[in-house]
C-alpha cells in the first residue's frame, strides 16, 4: 500500500508474519480459505488427497500476515496459522520454533490415527 503521507509511527509498526500449517486429508476442497485470503497466500495443489479432493498449498512462505481468517473459515477445522516469532523479540527464538513444531508433528499424527480408526 502506498500512502500519501508517512505514519508518524512507522518505524515502530512490525507487520505479523505467520505460517500456515495444512491437514490435508481433513480438507474436502471447498476454497473458501484460497478465496478469503487477504494476501493470495494458498491455491489449490494439484495432488489429492485420500477423499479424492484438491486441497490448498501454500505458494510462498512468508507471505502469511498471521490473520487467522483460512482458520475462522474453514468449515473442517484442515487449516491453521501460527504466529512466527520475532527473532529481535525472544532469545529463545529456535525453542518456541521447535515447540510449535512439535505440536503441529502431534496434531498430524492424531487426525492420520483417528482417521484410520
Amino acid at each position: 500500500m502506498k500512502y500519501w503521507r508517512t505514519p508518524l509511527d512507522l518505524d515502530r509498526v512490525k507487520i505479523p508474519r505467520g505460517t500456515v500449517h495444512i491437514i490435508i486429508e481433513r480438507c474436502k476442497g471447498c476454497s473458501f480459505c484460497i478465496e478469503y485470503c487477504p494476501k493470495d497466500v494458498l491455491a489449490f495443489s494439484e495432488d489429492y488427497n485420500r477423499k479424492g479432493y484438491h486441497y490448498p498449498k501454500v505458494l510462498e512462505t512468508g507471505l502469511c500476515v498471521n490473520c487467522n481468517l483460512c482458520e475462522m473459515i474453514c468449515p473442517d477445522f484442515a487449516i491453521f496459522s501460527l504466529p512466527e516469532p520475532d527473532p529481535a523479540d525472544s532469545v529463545d527464538a529456535p525453542q518456541a520454533a521447535a515447540a510449535i513444531e512439535g505440536a503441529v508433528e502431534s496434531a498430524q499424527r492424531s487426525t492420520a490415527g483417528s482417521s484410520a480408526n
